[in-house]
C-alpha cells in the first residue's frame, strides 16, 4: 500500500529583489514590468520543493498570516494577498524488509572421544 507524506506551509509571492527580477526576466523575457506580487515570483521555491520530490497539491491565497502561523481569512472583505497556503505530497519512504535473516550452520559437533570400558 502506498504511504503519501505531507507538507503544509505558506509561500509569499514577492518579486522585489534583484535576484528574482533576475529570474523573472529569464523566464518571460518579453515582458517589461515585473508587478511587486506576482505569483511566477514562487517559481524558485515551488520547483526547489517539486526536485525534492515534493508535488503541490493544493494552493490557497489567505489574506494574512499571524504571528503564531494562524491564518486570517475574511473573504467578503475585499482585502489583497500575496500569501498562499499550499499542501505537497510525496510518496513515503518505507524502509524495505527483508524477507528472512540467514540461518547460520551450527559449528560442527566436536569428535567424541571413546570411553572404555572396565
Amino acid at each position: 500500500m502506498e504511504q503519501w507524506e505531507y507538507l503544509p506551509i505558506h509561500i509569499e509571492a514577492q518579486a522585489n529583489t534583484k535576484e528574482m527580477k533576475e529570474f523573472l526576466k529569464r523566464q518571460m523575457p518579453d515582458v517589461k514590468r515585473f508587478p511587486r506580487y506576482m505569483p511566477q515570483a514562487m517559481m524558485p521555491e515551488l520547483n526547489e520543493l517539486g526536485a525534492q520530490g515534493w508535488e503541490l497539491v493544493s494552493m490557497e491565497p489567505v489574506a494574512r498570516v499571524g504571528s503564531k502561523a494562524d491564518v486570517y481569512f475574511n473573504g467578503a472583505d475585499g482585502k489583497w494577498s500575496n500569501v498562499y497556503f499550499c499542501v505537497f505530497k510525496r510518496r513515503k519512504t518505507v524502509p524495505t524488509q527483508t524477507t528472512s535473516t540467514p540461518v547460520q550452520a551450527p559449528p560442527p559437533a566436536s569428535p567424541q572421544t571413546p570411553t572404555t570400558e572396565s
